[in-house]
């Protein structure tokens, strides 16, 4: 008589199916392949979380750097003239004010200025 294997099995499998919900096709109907799926999923998932920590920094610095060109600095300089003046905002609130606030960014940028000469 052979061993179905039973509850235990099948607990694993649904755990697994409802991890896969919203696969396409047989990435969600075949065991094999959806776990399969399901494993590269988790990796890129992971990996990803760490890049998009990257990918918004690369973002912000391209923002800051056009907004400082419009005002007649390079981002370098920006940040070097900033860094001088003890001016402790970050990248990421420096490229909401470039965005929102061109006036502001155009002050901070005068600031820059000032302790680089």
């Amino acid at each position: 008589m052979r061993v179905k294997r039973g509850f235990k099995a099948r607990r694993r499998r649904n755990k697994l199916r409802k991890l896969v919900k919203g696969f396409v096709a047989g990435r969600r109907r075949i065991y094999r392949q959806a776990a399969e799926t399901l494993r590269r999923a988790l990796a890129f998932s992971y990996r990803d979380r760490r890049q998009r920590k990257r990918h918004f920094r690369k973002l912000w610095i391209t923002r800051i750097s056009a907004a400082a060109k419009a005002n007649g600095l390079s981002y370098s300089r920006m940040i070097n003239g900033l860094k001088k003046a003890d001016c402790e905002i970050n990248r990421k609130m420096l490229a909401d004010i470039a965005v929102r606030d061109p006036e502001t960014f155009g002050a901070l940028v005068q600031l820059a200025q000032s302790k680089l000469d």
